[in-house]
């Protein structure tokens, strides 16, 4: 069963740069997928444009059953819900413990204290970091601030969770602790996740769903890819 349908998206930047030509594409249920390539290939657009940062210039994408490119615009928040999204950047709130920093997402949606509570120590758990609840951001590395961000972004339980570059600011050795833990969310939970990478490394050891961009223009589709040159 697809859980993201693109027909026809293409977009097109007002500075008349154009990152997504003629895209189509079908992601099911519960897969692991890498979206690769270049400098300017178009991963990140297409990453935004599933979590409605950015609307395509035309075109449909479906996900979850949602034309999220008809959504009206007091209604993407209702999206991001059933979305988990970690960026390169950690974005965690400095002031904040690590388990603060996670339940904030539950008081973003009105969960009950109870609630919060199991979902986070649940969800810090999954990442490894049940026991440095107490700490702030600057107290951790950023392999572990990274787990913390992944924590937040999966406390809600998504069907999706989207990454952009989520290993970009590591170390190779943190960043396979990283790709282990969301290779774990995958298996376990059945979450479907989209990553964004230029780390041809962890692709090649992954050896999952590999999607290629070049220009914007899907390239390649493999069920169990690599990193391979032709980008």
């Amino acid at each position: 069963m697809d859980l993201i349908r693109l027909k026809n998206v293409s977009k097109q930047y007002k500075n008349g740069v154009t990152a997504i030509q003629d895209l189509d594409l079908s992601i099911k249920k519960g897969s692991f997928t890498f979206v690769i390539g270049g400098s300017g290939s178009g991963k990140s657009t297409l990453i935004k444009m599933l979590y409605r940062e950015e609307r395509p210039s035309k075109g449909q994408i479906v996900v979850g059953g949602v034309n999220v490119v008809k959504l009206r615009n007091t209604k993407v928040y209702k999206l991001r819900r059933k979305l988990g999204i970690v960026f390169q950047d950690y974005r965690l709130l400095p002031k904040l413990t690590v388990y603060e920093n996670v339940n904030f997402a539950m008081e973003v949606i009105g969960a009950s204290k109870n609630e919060a509570r199991t979902k986070v120590l649940k969800a810090l758990e999954v990442v490894g970091l049940k026991n440095k609840i107490h700490n702030y951001p600057d107290q951790l590395s950023g392999g572990e601030q990274q787990r913390v961000a992944i924590a937040r972004a999966i406390v809600n339980e998504p069907k999706l969770l989207l990454c952009d570059e989520p290993t970009g600011n590591l170390d190779p050795e943190m960043s396979m602790e990283i790709m282990k833990v969301l290779d774990n969310i995958n298996k376990e939970t059945g979450t479907t996740i989209i990553m964004a990478t230029h780390d041809k490394e962890i692709v090649n050891k992954m050896k999952k769903q590999v999607i290629t961009l070049k220009d914007g223009r899907l390239i390649d589709f493999k069920e169990k890819g690599t990193y391979h040159e032709a980008i």
